[in-house]
């Protein structure tokens, strides 16, 4: 059998037990490819796997959902695949690996003038910011948004999406070097929430009334906060949780601040089936060869320095999106 390396834990803790380790590689089975990574995109679900706020399905467990490669092998019962195919993935776990066997139900080809490194950085973030502004709450030029950590991975690409979309764009960062680079991506108004009351100044930029809908991957530290940003029947969109997660939440809070709405969507539940997955990405692809997005890779590490990719990413030192290079 096969030998590659992947990145696995055996127990949930910090970076630490992160473990650049060698795995059996067998032939692909019916109804998967074998793939050879180009690159693999950093995300904070990854964190949470490690950390334990998300449970693993089983120990040892390689985390990483998103990732993008070419197709090496192909098992029985695929014909919608085949070798030397670019591919790319962003609902599977075990990304955190030179080689990999998967599932075609989870990949997407690649198309011209992507390259496989922008597709590994962008198909978690990028579908992210696709069904949040398009399916959770749908964005348009009537509509004021504010996106926390407009610096990070998902907050670049969603303010360039929804200036496209002619929205009203204003987001959050925690420094003004982030505050600069959201500026340049879309975002008409970026508030650095370390130095301003945010609420107050989402409030002085809408005149008083507050925007449609708060984008939030922060959680602890920015709730409730996020409700006080929100106008009359506006929607509370809470996609992630950074600073930990939200607590004491009470449906009377929503009723209180306006009759809001609240929802707790995942990137997963929106690209369940085929077509959906199919469009998303499609969706994706789109905007990004229409040069209306564009993808900032602006750190990369070797997988086997993983650990120093979390670190950096725990304490907010990444901006845009961050690749891990096999």
């Amino acid at each position: 059998m096969a030998k590659t390396h992947a990145v696995s834990f055996s127990r949930t803790g910090g970076p630490d037990v992160l473990e650049y380790v060698e795995v059996d590689l067998p032939a692909p089975g019916a109804g998967q490819v074998q793939i050879k990574h180009a690159a693999i995109g950093l995300n904070f679900i990854d964190v949470y796997f490690r950390t334990g706020l998300y449970t693993a399905p089983q120990l040892p467990f390689v985390t990483g959902k998103e990732a993008a490669g070419t197709v090496t092998a192909v098992g029985s019962g695929v014909d919608d695949f085949k070798v030397g195919d670019r591919v790319a993935y962003a609902s599977a776990d075990g990304a955190y690996s030179v080689e990999r066997n998967i599932e075609t139900k989870h990949l997407v080809k690649v198309p011209d003038g992507i390259s496989l490194e922008t597709a590994a950085s962008m198909m978690l973030k990028g579908m992210t910011a696709e069904y949040l502004l398009n399916r959770t709450y749908k964005v348009g030029p009537d509509t004021a948004i504010l996106f926390h950590a407009a610096a990070g991975g998902v907050g670049l690409i969603a303010g360039q999406w929804a200036k496209a979309l002619g929205a009203t764009v204003i987001g959050t960062a925690g420094s003004d070097s982030k505050v600069r680079l959201a500026r340049e991506h879309g975002y008409d108004h970026v508030i650095n929430y370390n130095t301003e009351n945010f609420a107050e100044r989402v409030r002085d930029i809408t005149g008083g009334t507050g925007v449609h809908v708060v984008y939030d991957s922060i959680g602890r530290d920015t709730f409730p906060q996020s409700l006080d940003c929100l106008r009359r029947l506006g929607m509370f969109v809470s996609f992630g949780q950074s600073s930990g997660p939200i607590e004491n939440f009470t449906l009377a809070m929503l009723a209180q601040k306006g009759s809001l709405f609240a929802t707790r969507p995942t990137l997963f539940t929106y690209v369940a089936t085929r077509e959906e997955l199919t469009n998303c990405a499609n969706a994706l692809f789109d905007v990004v060869l229409s040069n209306k997005v564009r993808i900032n890779i602006n750190q990369t590490y070797p997988l086997r320095e993983v650990g120093r990719a979390h670190m950096d990413l725990e304490s907010r030192k990444t901006t845009g999106t961050t690749l891990l290079i096999p």
